[in-house]
């Protein structure tokens, strides 16, 4: 389920849908993720008393309605927040919860025991950890709801404590290689425990983070019994064939329900889907957190500057596939210092992807600011950015586009960006892609569109060319970053990696270009702060993953 933050109707609405879709499946029990009332992360919007009643109600009114809706037979599972803030208390936030949804009842399942010190989808103190668990009784198997709990927040041992079943709910994002291990890990904890597993994850995009769902079912010796796509909306439908437990076994005073079901008439089909290799997760991720970002803030189209760069070509081509080429506007903007074949190459994408285009030279207006400003060096290549990004912003202004940056990774890294230029816009979709990912998301998608029999929406020559800002005679990137697959390694090690300065240097052959990757890294935080959001595909994004002090003299 993709859920949006804060829309209590709208995602009670999908509820039901979706209670209906199960129902229809023969469904003995239904369980969304975790938070899916409220969706996640609700950050402040915890402490809001206003919006925590509100919560509580609307997930009153979800159980009357399934009722009335000739559902309430069917147990139900909604991740949602328990409790109610008091601003003149030290109560605290309300709890991460799952309220087990039965015959228009509603029952706080569980509440969320454990936050790890990483968790990024729900920082500590926005939702009190509490060691609270129900045990419910389906045709006398025994159900344990658990809320979060990825592998290693909690011992093994503790996950199928006296159940039958364990259903786990999620809200865990995209986060590169590290979403890679999910199954072997949850696989681990099913052996350990001897129990199934049901792991239902949220779907879509939500500021930064970007959910991939990827829901999946295990037998009691690790097996997958089920698994739904990655980043779409889906129903898993999967049967287990699970022993009864005994009238007394795993009761501790918490098992409230027992529930009667007739056994299905069919079999459910059996549905693995395969988890998408590297490159298609990644731009899957990019591609659902635009469209949702979009679409959740209300802005039909965007806008972006073409500059015949691979950067700005994987923007426009993810902006086409998450919004539609109609609805995507590029400008071309060249100045004195352009090549033509940036140029032709850009009227070439244009032309392959279907593109809303404008050509608008900065000449004139670099003249202008020259007159009176007469600007060299470094002041004078900014100029031309700062240009780009005051047309580009007036025309969003003008028709309410969502303005698309075009930055990466290793330019956020390496500072090579301008304030007030590059860095003045909505939404930066490349914003955790290093450049040697990004020239691997080119060929990919083009590799692709040949695979369909389509025309490869990238002009090769695009990917193959030097990468140069073409902001003076001969420019190239290799004149102030380093090689960059040894730059992106370096990167990758000091802040997905988090080594310290002397584990770099360890062995080294040129212990000077490590000093200054690490350098550049360090004086640039000032211009990161300025960026806009972006989507997180890495362990460890420029963001809220990223904690550093912009004042900072450790060398290190």
């Amino acid at each position: 389920m993709n859920p949006i933050v804060g829309d209590l109707e709208g995602n009670a609405e999908k509820i039901i849908e979706w209670a209906r879709r199960a129902e229809a499946a023969g469904a003995h029990l239904l369980v969304f993720p975790e938070l899916a009332l409220t969706g996640q992360p609700v950050q402040d919007l915890a402490r809001r008393r206003s919006f925590v009643t509100a919560s509580a109600g609307t997930l009153r009114k979800i159980a009357e309605r399934l009722v009335s809706s000739g559902l309430g037979h069917l147990p139900t599972v909604v991740g949602c927040l328990d409790g109610t803030p008091d601003a003149d208390s030290d109560a605290g936030p309300p709890r991460n919860a799952a309220a087990w949804l039965y015959d228009g009842d509603v029952l706080i399942a569980a509440s969320k025991r454990y936050v790890p010190e990483a968790c990024i989808s729900e920082p500590r103190g926005h939702a009190e950890p509490s060691v609270a668990m129900a045990r419910f009784r389906i045709n006398d198997v025994v159900v344990l709801v658990r809320i979060g709990d990825d592998a290693g927040d909690a011992p093994a041992a503790d996950t199928g404590a006296a159940a039958d079943l364990v259903v786990v709910l999620q809200s865990q994002p995209y986060r590169g290689p590290a979403s890679d291990s999910r199954y072997e890990d949850w696989a681990r904890r099913a052996r350990a425990a001897g129990t199934p597993l049901a792991i239902v994850n949220m779907v879509g995009g939500q500021d930064e983070l970007v959910f991939d769902g990827g829901s999946m079912v295990l037998a009691g010796d690790g097996q997958l019994v089920g698994r739904a796509p990655q980043f779409t909306e889906h129903l898993l439908v999967a049967d287990l064939t699970l022993p009864t437990a005994a009238p007394s076994a795993g009761d501790d005073g918490r098992a409230a329900v027992t529930v009667a079901r007739p056994a299905p008439s069919v079999p459910a089909p059996v549905e693995i889907s395969p988890p998408l290799d590297r490159c298609e997760a990644v731009y899957a991720a990019l591609v659902l957190s635009l469209h949702d970002y979009a679409r959740k803030n209300h802005f039909s189209s965007a806008i972006l500057g073409l500059s015949g760069g691979v950067d700005s070509a994987l923007v426009a081509t993810i902006a086409a596939d998450a919004l539609g080429p109609d609805n995507v506007h590029v400008v071309l903007m060249p100045s004195r210092y352009s090549s033509d074949h940036s140029v032709t190459d850009a009227q070439d994408l244009v032309r392959r992807q279907g593109l809303q285009s404008r050509m608008i030279p900065i000449h004139d207006l670099m003249d202008g600011f020259q007159s009176k400003l007469t600007l060299h060096g470094v002041a004078e290549e900014n100029l031309q950015v700062r240009i780009r990004g005051t047309i580009i912003m007036g025309l969003s202004n003008e028709h309410g586009h969502l303005v698309l940056m075009t930055g990466n990774k290793s330019e956020l890294s390496a500072g090579n960006l301008t304030l007030y230029g590059d860095t003045a816009g909505g939404f930066g979709p490349i914003k955790d892609v290093c450049k040697t990912l990004v020239w691997e998301l080119c060929r990919w998608r083009n590799l692709k569109a040949e695979k369909s029999g389509q025309v490869p929406p990238i002009p090769p020559r695009i990917i193959d060319k030097a990468p140069s800002a073409e902001l003076r005679p001969n420019q190239f990137d290799s004149d102030s970053i380093p090689d960059y697959r040894i730059f992106d390694s370096l990167v990758r090690q000091y802040v997905e990696g988090n080594a310290d300065l002397a584990d770099l240097l360890e062995g080294v052959d040129d212990p000077l270009l490590v000093d200054q990757v690490v350098q550049m890294v360090k004086r640039t935080e000032f211009k990161r702060r300025q960026y806009p959001v972006g989507p997180a595909v890495t362990a460890r994004s420029y963001g809220r993953d990223w904690q550093m002090p912009i004042t900072n003299w450790w060398h290190g």
